[in-house]
């Protein structure tokens, strides 16, 4: 349960119509079986002590006294347990029936809650048996010496972790036009248990799943969806045990149809609670209306079974990441369409190096250039050769401009920059961050002239890591008038080109953005080693796969540096060691918040996803923050 995660399970054990005995025996060795897998919430199906298909039988007074005398023997059998537990049962109350789900922890019963509302149509006739359960609570005798608070307006929060708030709704709740749970979240519930009997009829699998993960998206929760299974009547449907269970709009886990299972993952609560707070519409309620009953769990780190993606901004399936690859560039192109027509610019200049970021600014300018219906010669791509210049990145500028169909043009930058030198007085063999970012301050000044003299407008390359870590010279390529990459990590930046490589039909250039691809990532601004790149970005810097990695989960979800680095342990598992991810991790806290000075004054350019670092309204971040108090997180890591 160390940062904010609580191991959750769905049970859908074999039942017996009628049978709260047998129900209750196997109610008691599915949760003895979850609890050994570590899972502290459980929940089973709706009416599973006596089976959701009793019908007229729920009439019978022995099978209703027979239920409640299952519901405490499940209550003591599961007391050394510290899980909450919630089963489903028929409960009396003055006179009338109600569908209840009694919520345990450690042999004691917190709640019951009663469903609200019931169906009365085709295979469902509840309204024949039960009542609609009050909302409100009241005190419900069980038996002498033991009262409990009845109604669908309960928070259960445990002490121990404050941020696990819990509510219940059942079944056909969520189906409804008004479910119970919205009131619940709004109350502060972060993780909804539902108990459910679903038959199953041709296309509801996937009706469900989607409504499941929509409510859990929509409410920002936790999701525990527990249906029957074997067992239950068939006399007129079958139940397949479809049981679900979501987080903030994804399925994390589900079960087979048709089998008696038990599913289990983690939900991270602070996960939830973080996008809350993020979110201005999510407007609390508060519980002036609720009954809140508390609980404690012994407190333990949650061994994670959920996966943990080493690459948070690519899709790992090949479909969904050629569709979010379309995608992108077509938000890219857009953009700079729009910037194109509204400033009158019949010019695009972009400095070409023949390196990832410009050759995919490139690409997304020919995508806007087409969408306006401009001739391609009208893009003036810009070859700078300089001291680190390689032959290999020089042909495939070279190479990729002319495949495109756009203008090029080369202005060495080596006299110039000598020049400048002499000026300010710097030895050129002194190889210093002067020495580098005169090389580039000048490239940038050469675009800026040119886009001037062509009424052009200068479109920026650098890429959403390089913004993270500051990876850019202030007034060089960090300026531009429009920067299409400015919020695409550039773990990303390798799957839009090579989704262009693959879609384009034109072998040359494939060749050559296959070419981009394989080349080693480095501003090229020192001079190379016997003809090749000398200075690698990753090598000084550190690995991007492992910075967007860092960057999705600080800026995304606001997780502290322990929680990241116990996810990048995961996720990076045989790739880097403990001491690596920390090296790095330290690197990138480093450089991110003494850095922000320049991303304070970036151009504009479209947003992408949900993380980016625009001034102007998704990172207002003060340049001068103090990154101590991350700091010293990271030096406690063991």
């Amino acid at each position: 349960m160390i940062h904010g995660y609580v191991k959750v399970a769905a049970l859908s054990p074999k039942v017996k119509v009628a049978d709260p005995k047998y129900n209750a025996e196997n109610i008691i060795s599915s949760a003895k079986a979850a609890a050994a897998q570590g899972a502290r919430i459980m929940v089973f199906p709706e009416l599973c002590i006596t089976g959701y298909t009793c019908g007229d039988l729920f009439g019978q007074e022995l099978l209703l006294r027979e239920a409640k005398a299952q519901l405490f023997v499940i209550a003591d059998q599961t007391a050394q347990m510290d899980a909450v537990i919630c089963v489903g049962l028929p409960l009396e109350y003055l006179g009338k029936l109600y569908n209840a789900a009694a919520v345990l922890h450690k042999g004691k019963i917190l709640g019951i809650v009663p469903k609200t509302f019931l169906p009365n149509y085709a295979e469902y006739y509840e309204a024949r048996h039960f009542t609609k359960g009050m909302q409100e609570t009241v005190a419900v005798t069980l038996r002498s010496d033991l009262t409990v608070t009845m109604g669908a307006k309960q928070l259960f929060i445990c002490d121990s972790m404050p941020s696990l708030r819990i509510a219940v709704e059942i079944c056909e709740d969520v189906w409804s036009p008004n479910p119970p749970s919205i009131g619940h979240a709004l109350a502060g519930a972060d993780l909804i248990l539902n108990l459910s009997a679903s038959d199953e009829v041709t296309g509801k699998e996937a009706y469900r799943r989607d409504l499941v993960a929509g409510q859990s998206a929509r409410l920002v929760c936790g999701y525990i969806y527990a249906s029957a299974s074997d067992g239950e009547s068939t006399q007129d449907v079958v139940f397949s045990g479809h049981s679900i269970i979501a987080e903030n709009g994804i399925v994390l886990k589900e079960s087979e149809r048709f089998k008696n299972q038990t599913i289990c993952t983690e939900i991270d609560v602070d996960k939830l609670n973080g996008e809350r707070r993020r979110m201005s519409t999510f407007e609390p309620s508060g519980t002036q209306d609720y009954t809140v009953t508390h609980f404690t769990f012994d407190i333990d780190e949650t061994k994670l079974t959920r996966y943990v993606d080493p690459a948070p901004f690519v899709p790992g399936n090949k479909a969904d990441r050629d569709k979010r690859c379309e995608e992108i560039l077509s938000i890219q192109a857009m953009g700079l369409k729009k910037r194109l027509e509204h400033t009158g610019c019949g010019h695009a200049v972009i400095g070409i190096s023949g390196g990832l970021d410009s050759t995919l600014a490139l690409l997304v300018t020919v995508r806007a250039f087409d969408l306006l219906g401009m001739p391609r010669s009208q893009i003036l791509a810009v070859t700078m050769p300089g001291f680190g210049t390689t032959d290999r990145t020089y042909e495939n500028a070279v190479n990729l401009v002319k495949c495109l169909g756009a203008e090029l043009m080369e202005v060495g930058i080596r006299e110039s920059v000598e020049l400048h030198f002499q000026d300010i007085g710097q030895d050129i063999s002194v190889h210093d961050v002067t020495y580098e970012n005169s090389q580039a301050r000048e490239r940038t000044q050469i675009l800026m002239d040119l886009a001037n003299k062509n009424n052009g407008l200068v479109v920026g390359t650098g890429d959403l890591s390089e913004l993270a870590l500051g990876w850019a010279t202030y007034n060089g390529d960090h300026m531009s008038m429009y920067g299409v990459n400015s919020s695409v990590p550039k773990t990303l930046v390798r799957h839009l080109v090579r989704y262009f490589a693959d879609t384009c039909g034109n072998e040359e250039l494939t060749r050559v953005l296959l070419d981009v691809l394989d080349t080693p990532v480095s501003p090229e601004l020192l001079p190379p080693a016997d003809g090749v790149i000398s200075q690698k970005t990753e090598d000084i810097v550190g690995p991007y796969e492992l910075h967007d990695f860092f960057l999705y989960f600080i800026l995304r979800f606001g997780y502290a540096p322990k929680k990241i680095f116990r996810l990048a342990k995961i996720a990076f598992d045989g790739t880097y060691d403990d001491g690596m991810i920390v090296k790095w991790l330290k690197i990138f806290y480093k450089r991110f918040f003494s850095q922000q000075f320049k991303r304070s004054c970036l151009p504009d350019g479209p947003k992408v996803g949900t993380v980016a670092v625009s001034p102007r309204g998704d990172l207002r971040m003060p340049s001068d923050a103090s990154v101590r108090i991350w700091q010293d997180e990271v030096e406690q890591i063991e």
